[in-house]
């Protein structure tokens, strides 16, 4: 649907369609690890997969009753592609606790050509060895990847153009929620 205030911007998910995509994504880590208790730690990439886990968090602690503890991981000092992209401010890397024998599931908004989330596994590594390490994304832009990594983990696959990109927008940080092609 075209939206009206913009008409360059399409809704690809409603708010409602939205909200019943990151149940159904929260449903299916509690499928993969059952037993997240004080082993789940969701790892947001800046910018926007920071308040996805949050939200992701809160729906797994809605479905279960228990905290799911969560973190940044900034992989901007990785990337191999630092001079195309350039840098940002970002929140820095912040995770509280070990990462030995845990079940991390890293959460970011848009996967395109797959640098941003190889970039986050090696900054990962920084920090210790965990049992295993998840991808978990609210769009696959297929057909654009340069490496070889898929999510565990997703809300919606879509195609686009190059000069073509997504938007989640969540009411904590931008007042309206929904999914956005540009």
């Amino acid at each position: 649907m075209v939206d009206q205030t913009n008409p360059k911007r399409v809704e690809i998910l409603s708010k409602e369609e939205l909200a019943r995509t990151l149940a159904r994504l929260a449903s299916q880590i509690l499928e993969e690890i059952p037993d997240s208790e004080g082993k789940l730690l969701l790892l947001g990439i800046p910018t926007r997969g920071i308040q996805l886990a949050e939200v992701l968090a809160s729906e797994l602690h809605e479905k279960t009753g228990q905290k799911v503890e969560q973190g940044i991981i900034d992989p901007t000092f990785f990337r191999d592609d630092l001079n195309n992209v350039g840098t940002r401010l970002v929140p820095k890397t912040d995770i509280s606790s070990s990462l030995e024998g845990r079940q991390v599931v890293l959460v970011d908004d848009v996967i395109f050509t797959g640098r941003t989330v190889r970039a986050a596994i090696e900054s990962l590594q920084a920090w210790g060895r965990p049992q295993r390490v998840m991808l978990l994304v609210m769009v696959d832009r297929s057909g654009h990847r340069e490496l070889p990594i898929q999510p565990n983990f997703c809300g919606r696959t879509i195609p686009t153009k190059k000069s073509e990109s997504i938007e989640l927008r969540l009411n904590s940080v931008d007042g309206e929620e929904g999914v956005f092609l540009v």
